[in-house]
């Protein structure tokens, strides 16, 4: 319930709002993932700017979103801070009917709708930035890989493990071989 009541901080109502543009500002917080289990960010502080264009049957909904989120690198699993700063556009149509099919960029919300919620919106947002390969170098800024790490990473390791394990083997397993190789 409390994750229910942190989220409603991210509710626009537009249903009282004249026609026209309007600014909001929400601020993104360690807090704001936490309500979501399987977010692939779990630390970050951003600020979404979002301007909202009211009309007479939709609404166009653009997002500045500024901040930094914590990345773990794949290489050293060090924690940094990757720096993000990105634009989003959303369109919020009305219906009379049942509509369930709203796609990537079209939100469908009933005519008896008062407020939109972009917390769903922005957790996307956020998560679909964070790459599938994450290194200190690439995504942080003015860091480098951890040391002592790629010390560990780099130790030797036994050239060819395949021969190491055949002299291992039983060898019974020899006569084996030998009819399979006739």
């Amino acid at each position: 319930m409390q994750i229910v009541k942190y989220l409603k901080q991210y509710r626009i109502p537009f249903s009282g709002l004249a026609a026209g543009q309007h600014n909001f500002e929400f601020e993104i917080d360690d807090k704001f993932f936490d309500c979501y289990e399987h977010s692939l960010v779990k630390k970050g502080k951003l600020t979404a700017n979002v301007e909202l264009q009211k009309q007479e049957n939709m609404l166009v909904v653009h997002f500045d979103i500024k901040g930094t989120i914590q990345l773990t690198c794949d290489i050293c699993l060090s924690d940094f801070d990757s720096p993000q700063a990105f634009n989003e556009r959303t369109l919020v149509k009305f219906t009379e009917e049942d509509w369930e099919n709203s796609t990537e960029e079209v939100l469908v919300l009933s005519t008896k709708d008062y407020e939109l919620d972009i917390a769903n919106l922005l957790y996307e947002f956020i998560n679909v930035r964070v790459p599938y390969y994450t290194k200190c170098t690439e995504q942080g800024v003015n860091i480098s890989c951890d040391p002592e790490m790629l010390a560990k990473i780099s130790r030797e390791e036994p050239e060819n493990e395949s021969e190491e394990e055949e002299k291992k083997m039983d060898p019974r397993w020899d006569i084996l071989k030998s009819i399979k190789n006739n």
